[in-house]
């Protein structure tokens, strides 16, 4: 007679006699509903439905409504467009294909790259699997014979992923005549897979490293319903609309060359005057809060690194050179200098807190096959600050950040969401340290009462931080604020204040950003704005155009009285017809166009016309240049006028 186990049912907690080996899935049929389980948990842990239960424990199914199930439906839908790719392309080597948090995407090593026929081929296949009701079969195995079944298969990759791992026994899964590595689990069958969509193609290294093999990469995703995949797709193209790449270049605002370098940003200059309005935006607005502008070397001697931790521990993702048998650090952070600043002579606790601002230019090795327009390069200038504080002062120094964080993301239209990232395994400092800096995020989030999630694991080297995720007007998530709060690199560098005691004390020290890299902001907010910058923000306020030539002394004449009442204007002198000039500028997204006419010339006036297409009369350059100011101060919630430049 087989052994009888005990099943607690989660989350009623209805207990369940079963006899061992019984099947989740039959378990989960006594709870009702069994047809509408995706997979399950059992002891807390993801397993399909179809394995077997052989001690006492508890079930909780995975329905389909599960943030657990969807990702489990989309790295089967992965395996599901592998084994249509091997159908097609008999010679190609599979890599990895996981799930990600908008579909799903598998690597092959194929001989050319895919195109976009070859897409609608493989989705077509993939139909095909998906009508055959195909179940995801999983076996155990040890590893020895698992290298062996995938070398006779010829998938190097999956082999040099079996001699890394250091375990007796993986996991292998098939479905039809389709084999594959993987920890699952996976949905009963394909059939399930009934919404699905190939969305792109691109090359990406093996691992993501330059040295090793380019592979082809496709993306996918996949829903359980056909409303929410529809939804996703429109969702996608409103996003490839609002690319910042493509407006980059439609707006002329910046570019990149393979004759400068990968991740090296070119500015243009309306790209660059956006950038320095922001610059000017964001040292106003610091020096209203008691921060202090300093300016920190490019270049620091390798020992500086070494003591910081930077060289051990960052050392990967920084540049280094030689200047007189001296090895140099490019700098990938601000922090260092400010130090020295603080150290430049004896403080006192009058003297705290110290706030130092920089818009500091920093260099970072990120690989080839993450770089992504100006969300990610490898030079970039940070809003960089540096608080150095008495630790009574943490707290509120940690709310003013936060405050600071909100009051500008407000101007800018965004929400955020909060997470802390507490101590990762390669760092430094005392336990100690780290609880009393991870506390003190914690107290000052709870004291302004905002909610957060814990990532384990993904603090800064030195030190544990809150980072906030802006969502954007597609509600997408992007990280741009952080605070880090650090105990260990003030001990490093040995500073100290004399405090009411007059004892030396060591100050603790806060690294922060509000807009973070100025190059993946601005990326961030073309994308949030569609390229349509707000008033205060445009490069462009208002283009004029002419009907005829004969009316250019005239606009030319409009256009110097604005720039000098701070509007900022331009002409467009071109030989066009004035249709063609008025498209234009709506192309480029400019929030006001004066045409210039006789009618106008005649009266000394302008009709401006709104980019929405609102014709708003006759009037002069200073009635125009104060409506420009009203607007500026409206979309900036009353922080920025004309002028700003």
């Amino acid at each position: 007679m087989d052994k009888e186990i005990e099943i607690t049912l989660l989350p009623g907690g209805e207990k369940i006699m079963a006899a061992a080996g019984t099947r989740v899935y039959e378990v989960l049929g006594k709870a009702g509903h069994g047809d509408s389980w995706v997979a399950a948990k059992v002891d807390g842990r993801l397993v399909d439905i179809s394995g077997t239960l052989v001690g006492d424990g508890s079930v909780e199914g995975i329905a389909k409504s599960s943030p657990e199930a969807i990702a489990i439906l989309r790295h089967s839908a992965a395996h599901v467009m592998a084994q249509a790719v091997k159908s097609i392309f008999p010679d190609a080597r599979v890599a990895i294909g996981p799930s990600i948090e908008s579909g799903f995407y598998y690597d092959f090593d194929v001989a050319r790259p895919f195109t976009q026929e070859d897409l609608e081929k493989i989705e077509a296949r993939m139909r095909e699997i998906v009508s055959q009701k195909l179940s995801f079969s999983r076996r155990e195995v040890e590893r020895g014979e698992a290298i062996a079944i995938f070398s006779a298969m010829g998938e190097k990759y999956k082999v040099e992923l079996l001699e890394e791992l250091n375990v007796a026994t993986v996991s292998i899964y098939q479905q039809g005549d389709f084999i594959d590595l993987c920890r699952g689990p996976h949905i009963p069958q394909t059939g399930l897979l009934k919404a699905f969509k190939l969305t792109s193609h691109a090359g990406a290294y093996w691992r993501g490293d330059e040295h090793n093999p380019m592979l082809q990469r496709i993306y996918g995703t996949a829903f359980f319903d056909v409303e929410s995949l529809k939804k996703y797709l429109a969702f996608l193209e409103e996003a490839q609309k609002r690319d910042h790449r493509r407006l980059g270049k439609e707006l002329e605002l910046f570019s990149f060359s393979d004759e400068v370098g990968a991740g090296m940003v070119i500015y243009h200059p309306k790209g660059a005057l956006i950038r320095h309005i922001l610059e000017n935006f964001e040292k106003r607005e610091h020096l209203l809060r008691g921060y202090q502008l300093v300016v920190g070397p490019t270049l620091l001697k390798a020992d500086l690194w070494k003591k910081s931790g930077h060289f051990d521990h960052y050392r990967e993702n920084m540049y280094f050179t030689q200047i007189d048998e001296q090895s140099y650090g490019v700098k990938p952070m601000n922090c260092l200098s400010h130090m020295l600043i603080y150290k430049s002579r004896m403080r006192s606790y009058r003297d705290l807190p110290l706030r130092y601002f920089e818009l500091g230019t920093v260099h970072r090795h990120e690989k080839s096959g993450v770089l992504h327009g100006l969300l990610r390069v490898r030079q970039f200038t940070q809003d960089d600050a540096h608080i150095l504080c008495a630790p009574d002062q943490l707290n509120d120094e940690i709310k003013s950040i936060i405050d600071f964080v909100g009051e500008v993301m407000s101007i800018f239209g965004f929400d955020f969401e909060i997470e802390i990232s507490t101590r990762p395994q390669k760092s430094i400092g005392s336990d100690e340290d780290w609880d009393r800096a991870t506390g003190a995020l914690r107290q000052a989030l709870e004291d302004k009462g905002l909610a957060y999630e814990v990532c384990e694991g993904e603090g800064a080297f030195y030190g544990p931080k809150i980072d906030i995720k802006l969502k954007d007007a597609l509600d997408r998530r992007w990280q741009c604020a952080t605070i880090q709060c650090d105990f260990t690199l003030p001990e490093r560098f040995d500073l100290t204040y004399i405090g009411a005691d007059g004892a030396r004390h060591r100050p603790v020290m806060v690294h922060r950003v509000i807009l973070g890299a100025l190059e993946r902001f601005l990326g961030v907010l073309i994308e949030h704005y569609a390229g349509a910058f707000p008033v205060w923000l445009a490069p462009v306020q208002a283009t004029i155009v002419t009907v005829t030539d004969s009316q250019l002394d005239f606009a030319r004449g409009v256009c110097r009285e604005l720039l000098v009442r701070g509007v900022r204007a331009e002409v467009d002198a071109r030989s066009e017809k004035l249709g063609y000039k008025i498209r234009e500028a709506q192309m480029h997204k400019v929030p006001y166009m004066l045409v210039i006419g006789d009618k106008e010339v005649q009266s000394g006036a302008v009709a401006p016309r709104k980019r929405d297409g609102t014709q708003l009369g006759l009037m002069t350059c200073a009635e125009f240049a104060d409506l420009v100011g009203r607007d500026c101060l409206e979309s900036s919630k009353g922080r920025v006028g004309l002028n700003i430049i």
